[in-house]
């Protein structure tokens, strides 16, 4: 049996007394973040310089037998500080245990995964903490109940499904208020989508944001770009500011609310995209792409105002709620091959926006002919893993038995 994990986020609607024990818990864990940090950081200075020379910097001596502080040892060290220091017992024990775990997996990852280095938070960056476990049924449709604050008055915007049950609770300070996401679960096995229906490639680019193997194209919106001007007014104005005066922090907040508005448009957008793409598709394929490469170079700008990657994550959900299959696929070659029938036409350069096949004379876009392509190696694909181990394709959908097969044959069906 399988866990099914969803978070669902609220608007809390806190009392002022509510809203001071929030921001006191907030000043406690970036504390706490902030020390643990620290301790990290002089453990692996100290021992930075070989051991027949001196450092030019200067570091804490410390012995060579010094354990490094792990989660395990810190959070053993917070339990003893929390018996006599007052301002870390006016937080939620277990509340500062998880910031010293996501301080640890920060740690992990930038060792195994090439992330940065974790950052210190000053207190506009250290914006949640999470409550690990709940009390029983505390939920209710006007409030919810969360250690330490009791009942909270909140917006409940769609009701839990039946049978999920509340697990843990991230309280997370925005520009706009309070929010609290919730996690839920359900001991259920959910199988992934199985190909079936009409197949629809996919094509992203800076030209145009989607274009189907359907023949649909999608402009590009400009979600910063549209309020870039009112945000370089406001930044000017920011520097004129004393650092530490409630004019700059009103400020901050106003720059704040203005950064919300454009994620949560864009969000928005990706969402009611994604609905409608698979709306009448029961297979949807894209490229299997580096958009953390797209933003170091000259369209970083343009390409994090798109958000891709968000919106590839936000599409795959989707397609696994809606019981549509979700693949990526090759990305090398696609707008250098025909779809129509496999021949290679060369490197494009960015100006040529018309696809022709001096094979067979198939003519179209330029993104519509990629998007063609990522189709018919995503149906190829198919054909070689899905025919071998999947008794009969006929039994999952509608989907033609011969355009699964491999080969030039696959490519002509397909199109």
């Amino acid at each position: 049996m399988n866990m099914l994990i969803l978070t669902y986020e609220y608007k809390l609607e806190p009392t002022p007394e509510q809203i001071e024990y929030i921001e006191n818990t907030l000043d406690v864990c970036r504390s706490v973040w902030n020390f643990a940090l620290q301790e990290r950081k002089d453990w692996c200075k100290s021992r930075k310089s070989p051991v027949n020379t001196c450092s030019i910097e200067r570091e804490y001596i410390m012995s060579v037998d010094e354990p490094f502080p792990n989660y395990h040892r810190q959070a053993k060290l917070l339990t003893n500080a929390k018996k006599d220091n007052e301002f870390l017992k006016s937080a939620n024990a277990q509340v500062l245990q998880q910031t010293l775990r996501t301080l640890d997996r920060a740690w992990d990852d930038m060792k195994n995964r090439g992330f940065g280095f974790p950052r210190f938070k000053n207190r506009y960056r250290m914006r949640s903490f999470v409550f690990p476990q709940l009390n029983k049924n505390p939920i209710s449709d006007k409030s919810i109940k969360l250690p330490g604050l009791k009942e909270v008055k909140w917006r409940m915007s769609r009701s839990i499904p039946d049978g999920f049950v509340p697990k843990q609770a991230r309280i997370v300070r925005k520009a706009s208020g309070y929010f609290v996401m919730l996690s839920l679960s359900l001991d259920v096995n959910v199988p992934n989508p199985l190909p079936h229906g009409h197949p629809k490639g996919l094509d992203l680019g800076f030209d145009k944001f989607v274009a189907t193997s359907d023949g649909e194209e999608i402009k590009r919106p400009r979600f910063l770009k549209t309020l870039q001007y009112k945000l370089k007014l406001l930044s000017r104005r920011l520097k004129n500011k004393r650092v530490g005066s409630k004019n700059r922090h009103k400020l901050n907040q106003k720059i704040a609310r203005l950064h919300q508005h454009i994620s949560d448009t864009r969000k928005d957008w990706h969402f009611k995209l994604s609905h409608r793409l698979v709306k009448d598709a029961g297979m949807i394929f894209v490229e299997d792409i580096n958009f953390v490469s797209w933003q170091r170079g000259m369209l970083s700008k343009s390409s994090a105002d798109a958000g891709f990657g968000q919106f590839v994550n936000i599409l795959e959900w989707v397609c696994w709620k809606t019981d549509t299959y979700f693949a990526k696929v090759d990305k090398n070659g696609t707008s250098q091959t025909c779809p129509n029938c496999g021949a290679h036409t060369g490197k494009k350069e960015l100006e040529a926006r018309i696809h022709q096949c001096h094979e067979c004379q198939y003519t179209t876009t330029r993104d519509v002919a990629a998007g063609q392509e990522v189709r018919n190696r995503g149906l190829s694909a198919l054909g070689h893993s899905v025919l071998e181990n999947v008794c009969g394709l006929r039994a999952t959908g509608n989907i033609d038995h011969d355009a699964l097969v491999g080969g030039e044959r696959s490519r002509k069906l397909a199109s």
